[in-house]
């Protein structure tokens, strides 16, 4: 069995306030590496402490700027090998092109796949990560890989705050069975927004499918990026008939106009997690921010000591 004493853990630049809060956690500091780039832009890393004969874990969010972060983790494991650290486990809180996971159109990349082989051909030995966009990139990797999940910690939050006459909405029906988890856990019923275009060319319309008239509604979904689903979502719960709106989402993506939609929608809360790290010219007072460290920190003490992870998913 590993130990403790073996475990290593680095942070690039996408989320250092969360890889600092895991290490607070797990009481094991923050490996020494820079990054720094070349002038054209090419991104250089220096690991400046041995690893060798050492458990490395690399914290990284693929998130934006997505290729910038991926460089750097793909960088960053190049290094580890090379130093022969002993394993080299990925914890990307956020895992980036997660949405191209099929061939949607003839002649289209499936570039979660293509993630997943840079990923493992680096060298890596396993990944963490947290509700995947589509589940089924774990089986496009052929080392293991833990997905853990957010949406319990949202509920849990939820349930603290103790909302009455709630209904759980799911802002489409591709996004059911995410909606149904936190409505078991809540023991509130579930109602979606159905959105579909009458017409090729016609504006869509979307239709809410449940009983939310004169309810509190709580709008689930996996990621928010430019707000578009949540905001529409928002808008026909209104004509609805709904009192208070809230929305919650794992990773808070924000990319513009995001912020502003959220601002301007009928959304009383919305509550993301630091999956992603949220820069200050983006906090509102409508959005609020929960920590995955713990959960993440659990996971990793668990890979590290060869005990269940399994446990982490009821």
């Amino acid at each position: 069995m590993s130990s403790k004493s073996e475990m290593k853990l680095f942070a690039l630049n996408s989320n250092q306030p969360l890889a600092k809060e895991m290490a607070d956690i797990l009481d094991v500091p923050l490996g020494k590496s820079s990054v720094k780039r070349f002038s054209d832009g090419e991104v250089q890393i220096n690991v400046e402490e041995s690893v060798r004969g050492n458990d490395i874990y690399i914290i990284q969010s693929t998130s934006q700027p997505v290729n910038e972060h991926l460089m750097e983790l793909l960088i960053m494991i190049d290094a580890m090998k090379r130093a022969s650290a002993k394993t080299i486990n990925v914890v990307i809180p956020y895992f980036g092109y997660a949405r191209q996971d099929r061939k949607a159109r003839p002649r289209e990349p499936i570039t979660a796949k293509l993630v997943a082989n840079l990923l493992e051909k680096a060298g890596i030995s396993r990944v963490v990560t947290l509700d995947l966009h589509a589940p089924q990139i774990q089986g496009f990797f052929n080392i293991p890989v833990d997905q853990l999940l957010g949406i319990p910690i949202l509920a849990e939050y939820y349930r603290e705050k103790n909302i009455s006459d709630v209904v759980v909405v799911a802002p489409a029906t591709s996004g059911l069975s995410r909606a149904r988890k936190v409505a078991n856990i809540l023991d509130a019923p579930l109602a979606f927004v159905d959105n579909r275009r009458p017409e090729p060319g016609e504006p869509e319309v979307s239709n809410v499918v449940g009983d939310v008239k004169g309810k509190n509604v709580i709008i689930v979904d996996d990621m928010i990026d430019t707000a578009e689903t949540i905001a529409q979502a928002s808008a026909a719960l209104s004509e609805s008939g709904v009192n208070d709106i809230y929305a919650c989402g794992t990773h808070g993506v924000f990319s513009d106009p995001a912020i502003q939609k959220v601002q301007d929608s009928a959304i009383k809360e919305l509550v993301v997690t630091n999956s992603i790290y949220l820069p200050e010219e983006k906090k509102i007072d409508k959005i609020t921010t929960l920590s995955v460290a713990p959960l993440l920190s659990d996971a990793l003490l668990r890979v590290q000591q060869e005990h269940s992870v399994s446990v982490l998913f009821d």
